[in-house]
C-alpha cells in the first residue's frame, strides 16, 4: 500500500516564475465558477424536481378523493363506508404520502446546495482571487524595487563613467599646459581625480548592494511569494474538496436508494490530494534554469581602472563619513524591521489557524489583508537596511572600523539667509536654494555637496559663544593658508591656492570666473580691502584688466509662481501730493570716523538690511566681522555684507548734491523700457510699487511671469509681466 505522496516546494524548484504559478493558480481559482455553475443547476434541477413531485401527488390525492368511496365499497353500497378505505387505496395513499417526504427530501436538498455549496463557493472564489491579486500586486512592488536598486546601480556607473572622463580631461590640460598654467592645470587634475575616487567607491557600494539585492530577490522574497501561491491553491483545493464531500452527504441522505454509487463517489472525492494537482503541474513546468551572474565591476573605456577601493586618505574621509551615517541609519531601522518581521509572522501563524474553518470566513479576510499590507510596508525599510549592512560590510572590509574614535559632526538641514562661507571648501552658501547643513554640536556649516567630505573633527557641544570663536579660528587658520579649502588645511596632499595679484584679476577670465578657473560667488571670499592691500605692496599701478568686483553678477531671487492677474492687485491711484518726493540735492553732514565705497551692488532680502549701488560711498557705523551697519548718503541706514564695502579714509564731509547720473558709454545698447498698465502694490520683499503710467527700464525678462525693473534714481525689483507694455 503506497504512501503519501512527498510534499512539493514550488520555491525551491521553480526559479524565477511567478507569471506561470500566478497565472495557474488563477485558473484554479476562475474554475471555482464553473463548480458554483453546476451546483446552481443541480440545485435548480432539485428544486423543479421537487415542485414537480408535490404537484403530481396533490393531482392524485384529488383523483382518489373522488374514486375513493366507489373504489372501497361500490357505486351503490347498501352501507355507506365512512372514512374507511380498501387496502388497496390505504397503501396508494402511502405511496402518495411517500412522494410527498421524496419532493420535500429534494427540496432541503436543493436549498442546501445553493445555500451551503454554491454560495460559498461564489464566496470562496472572490476571497481567494483577492488574495491572489494581493500577491500579484506584492509581486509587482518587489519587482519595482529591484529594478529601482538596477536604476541606481546605472546611475551610479553612469556617473563613474562622467567623473572618469573629467579627469582624463583633466590630465590632458596638464600634458598640454605650460609652466605657468602647470600648476592650476595639476591642483584641477587632482581635484577631479579625488571626486572621480568618491564617485567610484559610491558605484561599488551600489553595486555590491545592488548584488545583495538580486540575490535577496530571487532566492527569498520570489521564492516566499510563488510559495504562498503555492499554499493558496492547495488551500483551494482542499477547500473544494470539503464542499465537495457535503454535497455529496446531502444527496446520500436524500437518496439512500443510490448510497453504493454515492460512497463509489466519495471514495473517489478523498483520493483527490491536494498535492496531486501541484505534482502533475510540476512534473510538466520543471525547465532548466540558471540564476543570474552577480554584477561585477565595469572599467570605463576613458580611465582604466581596477575593482579596488580607493582607501587614500582623502578617500577615507568619505567612506568614515559614509560608514557613519549607514551606521546611524541601520540602527534607526533595525528596530523597525525587526518589529515588523514578528507582526507578519504572528500574522501567518493565525492565517493558518483558521483558513480551513468556513465560519472563520471574515477574520481571515481581515488576517490576509493585513498581512500582505504588512509584506508591502516592510519592503523599503527592508531594502535600506540591506544596503546599509552591505555598506557597512564593504568599507569595514576595505579600509577596517575607521570611524572608531571619532567624532562625527551632528549636521542638520540648514538654509542659509545670510552669506555664510562653507568651512569645507571656503565657497559662499546664501539664498533660499542654497541648501546645506550646519553641526548643531560646533556649529560647523558646509553644503550638501560637501557634506561626505567633511572631517570627523567635531569638538563637542558649545556654546554660541565657543561656536562663534571657532569660526573665526577657522577663517583666520583659510586666510593664513591662503584661502583653501578645509582639505587643504587637513594636509591632504592637495595644492593651496595663494592670494595673489594675478589670481584676483585676469584680461582672459570669463564673467564670474576668476584668473584661477575658480568661480565666483556674489560675495568673493577676497574682500576689497585685501586687493587694495595687494595692490599697495607692488608699488605699481595694476594693468588694465576686468576685476574680479566686475565679475560679480547678484543673481535675482527665484520666482516659483506666475504674476497675478490685474483685476486681484489694482490699486487705487495716489494722491499728487501723497507721493513721497525726492529732492534735487541733498544737504547732509558725515560725522562718521571710516567711510568705506560699496563694491558690488546688494539687493536687500531682509528686513534690516540696505539696498545699495556699486560706487556708493557710505558711512561705517558699525561693523561684526560678517555684516556691517552703514548710512547711504540719502540718510537710510541697514546692514549690508562686510566683504561687499571696501574701507577708505574718511573725514568729515559735506555732500551738497546727489551723485551725478551715470554717463552711457559710447556705443552702449539702447535701454528697453516698460509703461506699467495698472498700479500695483508689492506683495514680497523684492517687488517694488508702481502707479499707472509709470515708466522703468528692464533690467530682465520673464522671471517667472515677472519682469526685473530699474526705478529712476536707482533700486531695482519685481513687477507683474501682465502690469506692463512695451514702450
Amino acid at each position: 500500500m503506497s504512501g503519501p505522496p512527498p510534499p512539493v516546494v514550488f520555491g525551491d524548484e521553480l526559479k524565477d516564475a511567478f507569471k506561470p504559478v500566478n497565472a495557474w493558480v488563477a485558473n484554479g481559482i476562475a474554475w471555482l465558477d464553473d463548480i458554483q455553475a453546476f451546483y446552481r443547476e443541480r440545485a435548480a434541477i432539485e428544486k423543479e424536481y421537487a415542485g414537480k413531485l408535490n404537484s403530481l401527488s396533490k393531482r392524485f390525492y384529488d383523483k382518489k378523493s373522488k374514486k375513493s368511496a366507489s373504489l372501497t365499497v361500490g357505486d351503490t353500497p347498501q352501507l355507506t363506508p365512512g372514512s374507511l378505505e380498501s387496502a388497496s387505496l390505504t397503501t396508494w395513499t402511502t405511496i402518495l404520502n411517500t412522494t410527498e417526504q421524496l419532493a420535500s427530501e429534494h427540496d432541503t436538498f436543493s436549498t442546501a446546495l445553493s445555500l451551503q455549496v454554491a454560495d460559498v463557493l461564489k464566496s470562496l472564489a472572490t476571497r481567494y482571487d483577492d488574495y491572489r491579486k494581493r500577491y500579484e500586486s506584492l509581486s509587482t512592488k518587489l519587482l519595482e524595487e529591484r529594478d529601482k536598486v538596477y536604476g541606481d546601480l546605472k546611475k551610479a556607473k553612469s556617473n563613474y563613467d562622467l567623473g572618469c572622463k573629467g579627469v582624463e580631461e583633466k590630465r590632458q590640460k596638464v600634458d598640454k599646459s605650460f609652466d605657468a598654467s602647470k600648476a592650476k592645470a595639476q591642483k584641477s587634475y587632482q581635484n577631479e581625480l579625488t571626486e572621480m575616487s568618491n564617485v567610484k567607491n559610491t558605484y561599488l557600494l551600489q553595486l555590491a548592494a545592488t548584488n545583495r539585492h538580486k540575490q535577496r530577490y530571487y532566492n527569498e522574497d520570489l521564492p516566499e511569494i510563488i510559495n504562498s501561491l503555492q499554499d493558496l491553491n492547495e488551500t483551494r483545493v482542499a477547500k473544494v474538496n470539503g464542499l465537495w464531500t457535503l454535497s455529496s452527504t446531502l444527496e446520500t441522505t436524500c437518496h439512500q436508494n443510490a448510497i453504493s454509487h454515492l460512497n463509489l463517489q466519495i471514495s473517489e472525492i478523498a483520493r483527490n490530494l491536494p498535492v496531486l494537482d501541484s505534482g502533475m503541474f510540476l512534473k510538466h513546468n520543471v525547465a532548466p534554469w540558471t540564476e543570474p551572474p552577480s554584477f561585477v565591476f565595469e572599467a570605463s573605456p576613458i580611465w582604466h581602472d581596477n575593482p579596488d577601493m580607493v582607501v587614500d586618505e582623502q578617500a577615507q574621509v568619505y567612506l568614515r563619513n559614509m560608514l557613519q551615517k549607514s551606521r546611524r541609519g541601520m540602527d534607526g531601522l533595525k528596530g523597525e524591521v525587526e518589529r515588523r518581521g514578528k507582526e507578519i509572522q504572528q500574522l501567518s501563524e493565525r492565517w493558518n489557524s483558521i483558513k480551513m474553518d468556513e465560519s472563520q470566513a471574515q477574520k481571515e479576510v481581515d488576517v490576509v489583508r493585513s498581512l500582505v499590507y504588512s509584506q508591502e510596508e516592510i519592503l523599503p525599510h527592508a531594502a535600506n537596511l540591506l544596503t546599509w549592512q552591505v555598506e557597512i560590510e564593504v568599507i569595514v572590509n576595505a579600509v577596517g572600523d575607521i570611524a572608531r574614535g571619532t567624532q562625527s559632526h551632528n549636521f542638520k538641514s540648514t538654509t542659509f539667509k545670510i552669506p555664510t562661507n562653507c568651512d569645507l571648501c571656503g565657497e559662499r552658501m546664501w539664498g533660499l536654494t542654497s541648501k546645506g547643513f550646519t553641526c548643531t554640536d560646533c556649529g560647523y556649516s558646509c553644503h550638501s555637496k560637501c557634506e561626505m567630505k567633511a572631517p570627523a573633527n567635531c569638538p563637542g557641544v558649545l556654546d554660541k559663544a565657543g561656536k562663534k570663536a571657532l569660526r573665526e579660528e577657522r577663517k583666520q587658520l583659510s586666510v593664513a593658508n591662503g584661502g583653501g579649502s578645509e582639505i587643504d588645511l587637513l594636509g591632504s596632499g592637495g595644492l593651496t591656492r595663494t592670494n595673489t595679484t594675478a589670481s584676483t584679476t585676469s584680461t582672459l577670465a570669463p564673467r564670474g570666473v576668476n584668473a584661477m578657473g575658480t568661480r565666483m560667488t556674489k560675495s568673493p571670499s577676497i574682500s576689497g580691502a585685501s586687493i587694495a592691500s595687494n595692490a599697495s605692496s607692488t608699488n605699481a599701478t595694476p594693468p588694465p584688466t576686468v576685476s574680479t568686483s566686475a565679475a560679480i553678477v547678484a543673481a535675482p531671487p527665484p520666482r516659483r509662481v506666475l504674476a497675478p492677474p490685474p483685476d486681484r492687485y489694482i490699486a487705487s491711484p495716489a494722491l499728487e501730493d501723497s507721493r513721497p518726493s525726492t529732492p534735487a540735492s541733498t544737504v547732509h553732514t558725515d560725522s562718521a570716523t571710516e567711510t568705506g565705497k560699496v563694491l558690488y551692488a546688494f539687493a536687500a532680502s531682509g528686513e534690516n538690511e540696505l539696498q545699495v549701488s556699486e560706487g556708493t560711498v557710505v558711512s561705517i557705523l558699525d561693523d561684526d566681522g560678517s555684516w556691517m551697519t552703514v548710512r547711504r548718503p540719502d540718510g537710510q541706514e541697514g546692514l549690508v555684507p562686510t566683504s561687499y564695502v571696501e574701507k577708505i579714509a574718511s573725514t568729515p564731509r559735506v555732500s551738497k548734491r546727489g551723485p551725478p547720473p551715470p554717463v552711457k558709454p559710447r556705443g552702449a545698447k539702447k535701454e528697453k523700457k516698460v509703461r506699467a498698465l495698472y498700479a500695483y502694490e508689492p506683495q514680497g520683499e523684492d517687488e517694488v510699487p508702481m502707479g499707472a503710467g509709470e515708466e522703468f527700464v528692464v533690467v530682465e525678462r520673464d522671471v517667472g511671469g515677472w519682469v526685473r525693473v530699474r526705478v529712476v534714481g536707482g533700486g531695482e525689483g519685481l513687477v507683474p509681466g501682465t502690469y506692463v507694455e512695451d514702450v
